[in-house]
């Protein structure tokens, strides 16, 4: 199980149980044309780097924790509107379950 810890407090966060703490990659701020976007037109990227993970799945018929598919320091696509965002010390992250994962890039 891994944890993620800021920078600034040295505050850790462990996600519990079946769910991972994701860093959402940055917005592009200037389209492949040359375009700088306002802070208003920028899409919320739909990847980002796994940072920490719970324990695992829970098997419900023999108690055991199945391990993730998915492993600290992935990249990995999710859905849009997949996760909670939570604010550490001004750090936004997403807590989200592997079934809201679509995919990991290489």
């Amino acid at each position: 199980m891994a944890t993620a810890t800021s920078k600034e407090n040295e505050m850790k966060v462990k996600p519990l149980g079946d769910k991972l703490l994701v860093r959402r990659a940055e917005a592009q701020s200037q389209t492949d044309a040359g375009i700088y976007l306002p802070e208003s037109a920028k899409d919320k990227p739909a990847e980002g780097e796994i940072i920490a993970t719970g324990s695992g799945i829970l098997n419900k018929e023999t108690g055991d924790r199945l391990p993730f598919t998915v492993k600290k320091g992935d990249r990995v696509i999710f859905t849009s509107y997949a996760g909670a965002e939570v604010k550490i010390d001004g750090d936004t992250l997403l807590i989200m379950t592997e079934e809201d994962i679509l995919g990991i890039i290489d």
